[in-house]
């Protein structure tokens, strides 16, 4: 199926986005976890947090879900405990979701069973050899195809010892792999990050009763951002939360806003996570005008309501710890980038080369279908600005069914003279089942 987007004379409304991703999986994986009910409210009912749940399923864990509207529920789920996970029948499926197998893994590793965790064509292609590392040091039994590097990932649980442990590579999802395996762990683990990254899993198990704390960073070696320093726990509380909206999701409408010539919008309860708002700081270099108000605290979360309005955009140069902020927030980006006055830079977004795709060279071909002036660089992209909303052409264009490029090239088309086609629009149901609904709500389609 494809959808068409057409420039509009104006954009101008109110959007709540839906809950955080990356919260909402930890939510259900913690929660499984805890002794008791978990309720989680503002829920992602989207692809990748139902493979969570769906394997979590096929662990013993009941859940339901309630008040499904648009991607979003309520969540209640009770928790098994530390120890009361139950081995699978059959191979757990992932689906698209490399947090689901990462985080997945390292609560696995510490079980005294056997299970397998797979996914679709996409996941399969995505490393997992940096979770399988630190897992076998911690004395859990790991294996994958293709000499340990690819799903399927086979693991065999059991007794678990703390280790200290520097990623080669700046990770959210190995940070906790590693932390999560902590939980069932002898001894003290500590996770030694060379640069920030998401700390939704520490705010998290802070707040389920985790004896969790942040080591000051070592003045001596390589610069790193500080070590996490967890110790088992007896038990886990259960979780109540409210999930804040998506940053990630927020991103695309930002970009929107600031972009199109004769455009407000406000984005309500969205998570800042300081971790996570890196597309806040570079859309404000670029000369975006953002208001960020009525900042509160959902659960350990910052929260706020955002609302930016159209802008004369400058290009910029991005690099090192802020790429790290917004890494998923770069194809967003690359269109505020296209109309921008002058060259924009992106650099050290390597990773964006084993995401869902090879979001660097299908951004770059892609855009360059558009008429964006874009060039593909070993670890990121350059745009050469300037093109005017209406001076970009509308074509057919293909996310290849990675979601986050599906909703970019929507948002370039909003920008562009005649008809956009998106040739995969079901590829945003992975993480924003209400995409295409609130952009029709804004009287853009």
């Amino acid at each position: 199926m494809a959808r068409t987007v057409r420039r509009p004379a104006r954009l101008r409304g109110t959007l709540h986005v839906p809950g955080d991703k990356s919260i909402s999986h930890r939510a259900a994986l913690f929660g499984a976890l805890a002794t008791g009910t978990t309720r989680v409210r503002r829920f992602l009912a989207a692809e990748d947090c139902l493979s969570t749940l769906a394997c979590l399923r096929s662990l013993g864990i009941e859940w339901q879900l309630e008040e499904e509207s648009r991607g979003v529920a309520t969540l209640a789920l009770t928790g098994a405990g530390l120890h009361g996970l139950q081995e699978p029948d059959n191979v757990l499926d992932v689906g698209n979701s490399g947090t689901t197998l990462r985080l997945l893994a390292g609560i696995l590793a510490g079980q005294p069973f056997i299970s397998v965790l797979t996914g679709d064509d996409s996941l399969r292609t995505r490393p997992v050899d940096r979770v399988i590392e630190p897992l076998r040091q911690m004395g859990a039994q790991l294996s994958a195809r293709d000499d340990d590097s690819l799903p399927p990932l086979t693991i065999r649980g059991g007794p678990l010892r703390g280790i200290r442990y520097r990623p080669p590579v700046a990770s959210a999802q190995v940070k906790s792999a590693v932390l999560l395996a902590g939980l069932f762990a002898e001894g003290e683990t500590v996770v030694e990050e060379p640069q920030p990254t998401r700390d939704h899993t520490e705010r998290m198990l802070r707040s389920m009763g985790v004896d969790i704390e942040t080591e000051a960073a070592s003045t001596d070696g390589p610069p790193a951002a500080g070590g996490i320093r967890i110790r088992p726990p007896a038990e886990l509380a259960p979780l109540d939360l409210r999930v804040p909206g998506d940053i990630s999701t927020a991103a695309f409408w930002l970009v929107a806003a600031a972009a199109h010539p004769d455009a407000e919008l406000t984005l309500t309860d969205v998570g800042i996570n300081p971790a996570r708002s890196g597309v806040l700081n570079a859309l404000s270099q670029m000369g975006a005008s953002i208001d960020i108000g009525e900042e509160r605290t959902a659960g350990e979360e910052p929260v706020a309501d955002i609302t930016v309005r159209s802008s004369r955009l400058r290009g910029i140069e991005l690099g090192g710890e802020l790429v790290l902020r917004m890494m998923d927030e770069l194809p967003a980006l690359a269109v505020a980038a296209a109309v921008a006055e002058g060259k924009t830079v992106v650099r050290d977004a390597q990773e964006l080369r084993v995401k869902e795709t090879d979001r660097i060279a299908l951004l770059t071909e892609q855009l360059q279908r558009l008429g964006v002036a874009i060039a593909e660089r070993p670890d990121g992209f350059e745009i050469e600005g300037g093109a005017r909303p209406g001076s970009l052409h509308g074509e057919r264009v293909n996310g290849g069914g990675d979601h986050r490029l599906a909703m970019a090239l929507a948002v370039a088309g909003l920008l562009a003279e005649g008809d956009t086609t998106v040739e995969d629009e079901a590829s945003v149901m992975v993480s924003y089942p209400g995409f295409w609904e609130d952009l029709e709500q804004l009287g853009t389609a």
